[in-house]
């Protein structure tokens, strides 16, 4: 099995055209109300032609 290599947006983008859903991950900070993605969940949230789920990381 070999990983892919380069951006990881792209990697992820390029990965989900096969997938019904793509889940990526965000932080909670506790001075701050929601969630706060980083920039890979930012960048495949506004680049993602397909479903895309935020989900938080456990506290």
């Amino acid at each position: 099995m070999t990983h892919p290599r380069g951006p990881r947006p792209q990697v992820l983008l390029k990965a989900s055209h096969e997938a019904d859903l793509l889940l990526v991950g965000a932080r909670r900070n506790p001075g701050h109300l929601g969630l706060q993605p980083g920039r890979v969940a930012h960048a495949v949230l506004h680049h993602s032609a397909y479903a895309v789920a935020v989900v938080p990381e456990q506290v």
